[in-house]
């Protein structure tokens, strides 16, 4: 087996899990309801995993498999109660989880072998999460991913992690847009959100984008309603919803963008609370064929549905007017 063994340290000061779970836009909430932690639906949970947040199998000190989100916008490697109870994994100490609309404190248990795709990390030290609030058996974060290529391909319905060899190189992606690393992430510092520079944030965990107050003041953005996601923590946060006239990336331009603005934590933790920018979630994505995350090259790459041509990409990619 081709395996690859880092070692991969959690620092417990704070941990960013940059991720958010996204309920129907029309939802409702009274009184300080961005404060309420609500459960979701079974129901909803099982069509979230099959058609939007795509898994991967990961096997635990050689148990599994078990089912796995992969988040390029969390740092720590999650898993949940339910696993970590079941293998008996020692508990050690608490942090601070950072997410959407929430920062608490949660339990860390210690993962000898954590193994996907022919390769094996050692010695992490992972936050618990509940199921009922990721609807999976837990997060592939950034510690895990580092030096690999996460392809999400829309097409077929499913989301990997390798090498860029070993899932096809560069072939079949028509834009490729250089990003920087932030505390892990890739941050795309030279996107253009109605002629307003802004930071992108690639995020496959979160389902819709999200903007900061920053860019929607920068933006004079109208609110055009109101959008609810849950975060990690089961936090209901309500955001002011506004469409964006276009968004431009590495030479396309997409148009009439759905961004939900508040100001969450999560800004703050990368540094960019006082900067536009912008979570782009991986419904936003659903417009292209595929995406890839590459992070060995620092590269996210896009590849255009057949019936775009280069023109109508540079004249804007529309989204359908029946969104969300």
């Amino acid at each position: 087996m081709n395996t690859m063994v880092r070692h991969a340290l959690l620092r417990t000061a704070r941990i960013a899990a940059l991720f958010a779970l996204a309920v129907p836009a029309a939802a409702q909430v009274s009184g300080d309801g961005d404060q309420t932690t609500q459960k979701l639906p079974a129901d909803h949970i099982l069509d979230r995993d099959r058609y939007e947040r795509l898994t991967v199998p990961v096997t635990i000190g050689g148990v599994g498999p078990y089912r796995f989100l992969i988040d390029t916008g969390a740092q720590a490697t999650a898993i949940t109660h339910a696993v970590a109870d079941d293998l008996a994994l020692p508990r050690r100490g608490q942090a601070t989880l950072v997410a959407l609309g929430s920062a608490r404190a949660v339990d860390l248990v210690e993962v000898d072998e954590l193994s996907f795709a022919d390769r094996s990390i050692t010695g992490l030290l992972s936050p618990l999460l509940y199921e009922r609030h990721i609807g999976a058996d837990g997060i592939l974060g950034l510690d895990s991913l580092q030096d690999l290529r996460v392809l999400i391909d829309f097409r077929e319905d499913r989301m990997l992690v390798d090498d860029a060899r070993a899932l096809g190189g560069n072939a079949g992606f028509e834009i490729i847009v250089r990003a920087r690393r932030k505390l892990g992430q890739m941050v795309i510092t030279d996107a253009r959100m109605d002629n307003t520079r802004v930071a992108v944030v690639i995020d496959t965990g979160a389902q819709a984008s999200v903007g900061n107050r920053a860019l929607m003041r920068r933006l004079r953005a109208a609110e055009g309603g109101k959008t609810g996601t849950i975060d990690a923590h089961g936090t209901f946060v309500v955001s002011d919803l506004a469409y964006i006239r276009k968004l431009e990336i590495g030479g396309m331009t997409m148009g009439d963008v759905p961004i939900g603005f508040n100001e969450s934590p999560i800004f703050a933790a990368l540094g960019l609370s006082k900067r536009p920018a912008l979570i782009l979630g991986i419904r936003n994505m659903r417009v292209f064929d595929r995406v890839a995350i590459d992070f060995a090259k620092r590269r996210v790459l896009f590849d255009v549905p057949a019936e775009y041509d280069r023109a109508r990409v540079r004249n804007g990619i529309r989204w359908p007017a029946n969104w969300p």
